[in-house]
């Protein structure tokens, strides 16, 4: 059996735990899980707060405003869901009122995006704010400080950058934020594909 086919197979076996998890309260609100999206081998892992109401009521990540708005920024660098991403979340389950997960819930949850991480095995790792960036990287670090700057960890390369939810909010922050994805297509470039195309950047 080839290397790609077990990893599908325990792919496939940790989206079925996924799906079936009863291990904190927000399995008791939530109308679906959200695994991620996206293709398993991707170069590009995004990793997202949580599921919001239209994503608990469709059943896939980022389908919402902030998801549309993703997809765009993500198309204006050449990358798509089926080919360059995969999509995941601190939390897999909706927070009631799309509130943050909190300190207990995304500890429950981390074990899963972990194994997600090692299974994808990416290149590159966008954080999509402050929550990524606290759970899975450094709670003490400010989203603010440092968006648009690599980061090191876990022998990958890190990108914080803003939510698209806080670009819907404060439209200011989009400049800055294509400026901090120019920088993912060149280091996409060097990492995984020297020939990737975008004909914005």
């Amino acid at each position: 059996m080839n290397s790609y086919k077990i990893m599908s197979i325990a792919f496939e076996d940790l989206k079925k735990e996924v799906l079936s998890c009863e291990k904190c309260a927000l399995s008791k609100t939530r109308n679906h899980v959200i695994f991620g999206e996206g293709n398993p081998e991707a170069g590009i892992l995004i990793v997202g707060e949580g599921p919001g109401a239209d994503e608990d009521r469709i059943g896939r990540p980022f389908v919402g405003k902030s998801g549309q708005l993703l997809d765009k920024i993500l198309a204006a660098c050449g990358f798509n869901r089926e080919q360059h991403v995969f999509i995941s979340n601190i939390v897999k389950c909706r927070p009631p009122g799309n509130r943050a997960p909190t300190p207990q819930e995304a500890a429950v949850c981390m074990p899963y995006l972990m194994e997600q991480i090692e299974l994808i095995d990416p290149e590159i790792i966008i954080l999509l704010g402050a929550s990524a960036l606290n759970y899975l990287v450094d709670k003490s670090m400010r989203i603010t400080k440092v968006r648009g700057h690599w980061l090191a960890w876990q022998n990958r390369w890190v990108m914080p950058v803003f939510h698209p939810a806080a670009l819907l909010r404060n439209p200011n922050l989009k400049r800055d934020t294509w400026e901090d994805y120019k920088k993912i297509v060149f280091k996409y470039r060097e990492m995984v594909d020297a020939d990737h195309y975008s004909a914005h950047v």
